[in-house]
């Protein structure tokens, strides 16, 4: 309400003043409201996890979840993550299973001898935060309806235009993380965040399918846009939770998903990305 006041002074000001006519005073009232929507960003902890448990995915990181080693570091993690105090948490299941996973959840936070349902980052990252922080209700985001593509067209595809770039390309960025598999479970999950390897991820599961073609056709193209589509739409659930301007969002998802999340929030009017680095130390 004293927003509004100050604005029908402003507006009773301007009226009154030599030289102001109505293009002026509507430029100063959008600069007003823009800057109050602005103001008002929800702050988020995207944050890029590998899956802890078993995922039919293409390229996998090594990791067992019933070892006592990797669950004490995990704790660790989410202990340091749990210090950006969310009050909601997204992960990697289907909004269809909200029910299921919240029910899950609920008996987490409740018996500390419970074995949940939906294991590794999520039991061992996202319902560790949220019993720390007192958040009441998990939410799945992901999207599956689209989520076949076909990754490994250019094995497949004849008479290529360009041949060598994607895999000479893969095989590079494949080498690199090969040498991330000595890394502490800390280590890599920096690794992971680091803005460099998120842009490395979306190259390497999306965009370097461009490269992929028979002379006057898209064949690598079309299968990246059905990833982009995947994306999009687990960004369109994540734009449908209710949020008001005291929520604090955290998001746990395999890095890929991660890095396109990251990419479509930096340009919102609603999120205000958090540094990762803050919380992993």
């Amino acid at each position: 309400m004293k927003s509004l006041k100050n604005t029908a002074q402003l507006i009773q000001l301007c009226t009154k003043a030599r030289g102001i006519d109505l293009k002026t005073i509507f430029i100063l009232l959008c600069g007003i409201l823009f800057g109050k929507v602005y103001a008002q960003k929800t702050k988020v902890l995207n944050f890029a996890t590998f899956h802890m448990t078993y995922t039919p995915d293409a390229h996998k990181v090594k990791f067992n979840e019933k070892d006592d080693k990797n669950k004490k570091e995990a704790y660790k993690i989410a202990k340091m993550l749990a210090e950006f105090k969310p009050t909601i948490i997204c992960v990697e299941v289907l909004p269809t299973k909200n029910e299921e996973l919240n029910a899950d959840y609920g008996n987490f936070r409740e018996n500390k001898d419970y074995t949940p349902k939906y294991g590794g980052e999520i039991a061992l990252i996202a319902y560790e935060i949220g019993k720390m922080a007192g958040v009441n209700k998990i939410y799945g985001i992901d999207e599956q309806q689209t989520a076949a593509y076909n990754y490994n067209i250019g094995k497949e595809l004849e008479n290529q235009v360009d041949s060598v770039t994607s895999k000479k390309y893969s095989a590079s960025i494949f080498k690199e993380f090969m040498v991330a598999e000595n890394l502490s479970v800390l280590e890599k999950l920096m690794l992971f965040n680091r803005k460099e390897t998120l842009q490395k991820f979306i190259n390497l599961n999306a965009d370097i399918l461009t490269h992929i073609s028979t002379k006057g056709n898209f064949e690598g193209a079309d299968e990246a846009s059905k990833f982009y589509r995947r994306n999009l739409r687990i960004f369109s659930n994540l734009n449908q939770i209710p949020v008001n301007n005291d929520d604090r969002i955290f998001i746990i998802m395999g890095a890929t998903h991660s890095a396109f999340l990251d990419e479509f929030m930096q340009r919102s009017p609603k999120y205000q990305l958090v540094d990762v680095e803050n919380y992993l130390k």
